[in-house]
């Protein structure tokens, strides 16, 4: 039997054809030329804050777990030591009721979680969730008048409840109620009330999303009828989502968010070609739970696939990303600070 004839070397332009993997040879090269890469400082972890953080319908998932002001204070220091320098904060109060009155209560678990974290570490940067979703006695993000939700009667509230965390100590607020307006409305409350320095982290494109079951959960925050649609957005959407965004940024946002992340990464693309401003991501319980439960059975690495994930919604165009994953990707310390 003849040798087999050997392989011609493809030609490009007359000459031997690029080999891309020559830099993916070694790890260490892999690592130089890497384009991107999640910083553990660019991660916010969320928090839940209850005043009874045993009641009945609380998460099992570790990061969705509620806990006292005590606790918090706990978990955001052992975040902060492993990197992670921000924390968004819900609250989960003892009384609700049909204004979600709770939200704006100096005393309510939110208020007294920023002045324990302020105290104990004056560098983490705290933000602080504005929604009545977690106050109201019908689970919507506000005010009822019949079975709509008041758009208008919504908004002082709003500005209320986010004077009060700025009274606190929040660094930041975080509207996410979708009213129209609130983006102004907070930001006139904070001003006139001397927290001109606090930023507005917008929830600018909330989509009425199916992935945030997880979160209802723990938040005890599912709408006792109906649904979020009407002030949510339309998954199908993504012109509408980009009105959105304009108009919280016209409005005076300092940080436009897209929530949730993975099913949403062409809007966050098309976000940060279009606006200036810092854009944020929320990779939202329901994409958090998935990967654990395909974990659990041994259906994929899940550090690997959350870093992966994570890793996509920071090439969309995210410079800061809300993700469950936060406090266990930085224990890993396998990325750089």
């Amino acid at each position: 039997m003849l040798p087999a004839a050997p392989r011609e070397v493809p030609r490009v332009l007359g000459r031997s054809a690029d080999r891309p993997r020559r830099l993916r040879s070694l790890a260490s090269l892999r690592e130089l030329v890497a384009e991107s890469a999640v910083r553990r400082s660019q991660l916010v972890a969320p928090l839940f804050v209850a005043d009874d953080p045993d009641r009945p319908g609380a998460a099992t998932l570790r990061p969705l777990r509620r806990r006292t002001v005590d606790a918090t204070a706990r978990e955001a220091a052992r975040l902060r030591r492993s990197g992670v320098r921000a924390v968004l904060l819900f609250g989960i109060p003892e009384r609700k009721d049909a204004q979600g009155s709770s939200a704006w209560d100096p005393h309510g678990p939110v208020p007294r979680a920023i002045r324990a974290l302020k105290e104990t570490d004056p560098a983490l940067t705290v933000i602080a969730d504005v929604c009545l979703c977690e106050y109201t006695d019908h689970g919507h993000c506000g005010v009822l008048r019949g079975a709509r939700i008041d758009n208008d009667r919504t908004l002082p509230l709003l500005g209320r409840t986010a004077r009060a965390y700025a009274d606190a100590g929040a660094d930041l607020v975080a509207p996410s109620a979708m009213m129209d307006h609130q983006v102004a409305t907070i930001r006139e409350s904070l001003d006139g009330s001397g927290h001109e320095d606090v930023a507005i982290l917008a929830y600018a494109a909330k989509f009425a999303s199916s992935f945030y079951g997880p979160f209802r959960d723990a938040a005890g925050s599912a709408p006792s009828f109906g649904d979020r649609r009407s002030y949510q957005l339309d998954p199908r959407n993504r012109r509408e989502a980009l009105r959105e965004l304009a108009l919280d940024a016209a409005e005076g946002a300092d940080i436009l968010m897209v929530k949730p992340a993975l099913p949403y990464l062409d809007v966050i693309a098309a976000a940060r070609e279009r606006f200036d401003l810092p854009i944020a991501a929320y990779q939202v319980s329901g994409e958090y739970a998935m990967i654990k439960a395909a974990a659990a059975r041994g259906w994929l690495d899940e550090t690997a696939a959350a870093r992966e994930t994570l890793g996509a919604i920071q090439r969309a165009g995210a410079s800061l990303i809300v993700s469950y994953f936060a406090g266990e990707l930085a224990a890993e310390r396998q990325d750089r600070p």
